[in-house]
C-alpha cells in the first residue's frame, strides 16, 4: 500500500496532506527518511515515524485508558465474583488485556490493549515507564519525612527511590501527596508510606508515561489519541 494512503488511513490527514508531509522529509520507514511518494509499505510490518513519533498503522490494534474504580480487581474475570475489568469493555469487539495492574483498593489509570508488543515492552523493567500517583495519607507529613522520602526508602525486598515527590496539601488530619516512580513492585506506594508511619487512605494513579488520566470518570474508557499512543510507543523504543 502506498505510504501516503497508509498515513491517511491512520488519520493523519487527507492523502494530499500526507503527500506533503512525506515530501517534507518528516516520515521515516524502518529508520530511513522517505521523500518519494510512490513508496509502498506493509502496514502490518513497517515501522513508521512521523516527526520522530511512532505511527500505529495497524488499525486492528487499539489501546484504551480506563479509570478503574475502587473495589475492582485487575483481572478480566474473577473466580470469586468480584467486579472485574471485563464489565467496562463489554461493548468492545477486540479481545483486550490489561497492561500491569492496580490492587482492588487503588483507583485510577489502567491501560487495556490488544497490542502484544506494546504490552510486553510496557511491562519490561528495562523501559522503566514512570507512573504518577496521588495519595491521601493519615496525618500531616512533617518536613523530616519529606526529606527521607526524597533520599529513598529501604523496604524488606530492597530500596526504592522516588523519581519525584510533592506535598500538594496538608491539614492536621491528612496530607495529599504526588509521587512519581518507575517501580512495579506489588503495593509499592502503600508500603513506602507504611514504612514512614503515614498509611495511605486513598490512592489514585493519574499518569503512565505520557498518558494522563485527566477528567476521565471512574468506570469509563477512552481510546488513546494518535499523539498519546505515538509518544507512549516511542518511550518504550517502538
Amino acid at each position: 500500500m502506498r505510504l501516503q494512503k497508509v498515513l491517511a488511513s491512520a488519520g493523519y490527514g487527507s492523502r494530499r496532506a500526507c503527500e506533503e508531509i512525506i515530501s517534507a522529509g518528516r516520515v521515516t520507514v524502518d529508520g530511513i527518511v522517505v521523500r518519494e511518494l510512490g513508496v509502498r509499505v506493509n502496514p502490518h510490518t513497517a515501522v513508521v515515524h512521523l516527526d520522530g513519533m511512532r505511527v500505529q498503522l495497524d488499525t486492528s490494534l487499539v489501546t484504551l485508558a480506563l479509570n478503574k474504580p475502587l473495589g475492582v480487581v485487575s483481572t478480566m474475570h474473577d473466580p470469586d465474583g468480584r467486579p472485574s475489568l471485563s464489565e467496562f469493555i463489554a461493548d468492545r469487539e477486540e479481545r483486550l488485556f490489561h497492561v500491569g495492574r492496580l490492587d482492588a483498593e487503588t483507583e485510577g489509570l489502567l491501560l487495556l490493549t490488544n497490542d502484544g508488543e506494546l504490552a510486553n515492552r510496557l511491562a519490561h523493567p528495562s523501559h522503566e515507564v514512570a507512573k504518577t500517583y496521588m495519595a491521601e495519607l493519615e496525618g500531616r507529613l512533617p518536613h523530616a519525612v519529606e526529606a527521607r522520602l526524597q533520599r529513598g526508602i529501604e523496604l524488606d525486598d530492597g530500596p526504592v527511590v522516588l523519581d519525584a515527590f510533592r506535598l500538594v496539601d496538608a491539614t492536621p488530619q491528612q496530607s495529599l501527596v504526588e509521587v512519581v516512580l518507575h517501580e512495579g513492585r506489588n503495593r509499592i506506594v502503600r508500603r513506602i508510606f507504611e514504612e514512614v508511619g503515614y498509611p495511605v487512605t486513598r490512592l489514585v494513579r493519574t499518569q503512565i508515561g505520557p498518558i494522563r488520566l485527566g477528567d476521565l470518570r471512574p468506570g469509563r474508557t477512552r481510546v488513546l489519541g494518535k499523539t498519546e499512543l505515538g509518544s507512549l510507543m516511542s518511550q518504550v523504543g517502538m
